[in-house]
């Protein structure tokens, strides 16, 4: 009896390993404020990563495709229920991690008898009436990091989903010197491209990549595989801020 605790904090250790080793290959995801709304941006070759949640709400996720999945069709399913039963208004990034996945995330990772959720998610909510946008990260085991606001710190204009946690901090890193808030679209476009070739390239913690490395790469991206970005739109004429980009509105 005595062993069972030190078996349970084994597998949970074993488990986050795991996890870790399969998501550290995945497609950077940047999400960022621009004069317009927000841009989320990544580079796909096989499956679509950015997803549409809610009138205000976006999402994009790195993982296992079947998680993904499940994950996304739950999102929806809350938030769509929460609009129905009470109303569009009470609709938030906010209640749908904390009450919502943010549990859920948790719960699968820790039973260690059944499979957790492959997949680490970057949600973005446009504010209403000049309230600032909010960026919101939820990992595999339901950790959640948000984009401030609180006393404690003033509102990051940015998030970002990496393979690796220093992959997260270099392109958060980029952003923050950015100023990206200020631009239209194609500036925003270029910053995100950027922050996403510089959490391509980096592997391990050191110096950042040189400009001159970040525009090879980029070629060389481009060549085998697709942007993929989606915005969404405070100029909307309809609830549904949502709006996927087309290859010849990129200009990359």
């Amino acid at each position: 009896m005595t062993e069972e605790p030190y078996r349970w904090v084994e597998a949970i250790s074993n488990r986050r390993e795991y996890i870790e080793h399969q998501l550290a290959g995945g497609s950077p995801i940047v999400a960022l404020t621009y004069t317009d709304g927000i841009l989320f941006l990544t580079l796909s070759r096989e499956r679509q990563k950015i997803f549409e949640i809610y009138d205000r709400i976006a999402m994009g996720a790195i993982g296992h495709p079947g998680d993904i999945e499940r994950l996304r069709m739950a999102a929806i399913e809350v938030a769509s229920t929460e609009g129905f039963t009470r109303s569009t208004q009470d609709v938030s990034l906010r209640r749908l991690a904390t009450f919502s996945l943010s549990p859920a995330l948790k719960a699968a990772f820790e039973q260690i008898y059944g499979p957790p959720y492959l997949a680490r998610m970057l949600f973005a909510e446009l504010g209403r009436e000049g309230e600032a946008n909010l960026f919101t990260r939820i990992d595999y085991d339901g950790t959640m990091h948000t984009s401030g606001g609180s006393h404690l710190r003033s509102f990051e204009e940015y998030g970002v989903l990496a393979g690796t946690a220093i992959q997260a901090a270099a392109m958060e890193k980029h952003l923050a010197a950015a100023k990206h808030a200020d631009k239209g679209l194609k500036e925003a476009l270029k910053v995100a491209f950027d922050a996403w070739t510089i959490g391509h390239l980096t592997r391990e913690e050191g110096d950042a990549p040189t400009p001159e490395a970040v525009e090879t790469a980029q070629k060389q991206q481009l060549s085998e595989a697709v942007l993929e970005a989606a915005v969404l739109e405070r100029s909307a004429r309809q609830a549904a801020t949502y709006r996927p980009l087309r290859q010849d509105e990129l200009g990359i």
